[in-house]
């Protein structure tokens, strides 16, 4: 069985100050919290100081993005090897937001997947469709070459360790979100393609978030769905009340 994971995605959000109060309310409220797996990925800035107050709490620390170097002349990237440092034990990779406004690749979202693996840090990896790609009906079709694209040269030992996020482009910071059916659809299409990919085992092994606009009004249903196993959060993450009821839902389900 699957155990559902939370991610809470801060985005360029919250002072050291500001991440460190959040932080401090998020570890009372999931105390005693078993069942679900929580993340939560604040901004580089504060990710040592977040790290302190979640060492002796079940919230685990995650970053919104890395390099694929491993050290270097990369003025202002980060290395997975610093994350780990940090205490970093997730990483997003591959964002919509990266892919639109930083032209990241499948290529390069492919280097950082095997980077990540290498230092021990478990990726979160983003695929989804434009709304134009949507009402095109092109949505499986670019599932399937982004998926193919960033698991190149993946193995199946190491599929399992990675976490997909389907966030539809469309759905995201925009308060609209896909309907259930429609996020089944395509998290049920992603698991099928993992299988002829690689093997029906290491397929239903692998959990699959959905991402954009998740918040504790549409969640509860998206959850009761069979291949979603979790989300990845954006905005309500930044909200303490919002996503511990996204949590809550999730352990209810």
């Amino acid at each position: 069985m699957r155990t559902p994971i939370i991610a809470g995605n801060w985005k360029m959000n919250k002072t050291i100050p500001e991440a460190i109060e959040l932080a401090n309310s998020l570890k009372r409220e999931f105390l005693d919290i078993q069942g679900v797996e929580v993340v939560i990925c604040p901004p580089f800035t504060a990710l040592s100081e977040v790290f302190e107050i979640l060492n002796s709490s079940n919230i685990k620390l995650g970053a919104q993005n890395m390099s694929c170097q491993e050290e270097g002349a990369f003025t202002g990237e980060v290395s997975a090897k610093m994350l780990r440092d940090a205490g970093c034990q997730f990483v997003i990779l591959g964002h919509s937001e990266r892919r639109q406004y930083f032209f990241e690749t499948d290529n390069l979202i492919n280097n950082k997947i095997k980077a990540a693996l290498k230092n021990n840090l478990t990726p979160i990896v983003c695929v989804g469709e434009t709304l134009d790609e949507r009402e095109n009906e092109k949505t499986f079709d670019v599932i399937q070459t982004q998926i193919s694209g960033v698991l190149k040269d993946i193995k199946a030992v190491d599929l399992e360790k990675i976490i997909f996020a389907y966030e539809p482009v469309w759905a995201i910071g925009t308060g609209k979100n896909a309907t259930s059916a429609q996020a089944e659809e395509v998290h049920k299409f992603i698991r099928s393609f993992l299988k002829k990919c690689y093997n029906e085992e290491t397929a239903n092994a692998v959990r699959i978030q959905y991402g954009g606009s998740v918040k504790p009004e549409n969640f509860s249903e998206l959850i009761s769905q069979e291949d979603i196993d979790g989300a990845l959060v954006g905005g309500a993450s930044l909200q303490m009340e919002a996503f511990v009821k996204i949590v809550k839902q999730c352990l209810a389900s």
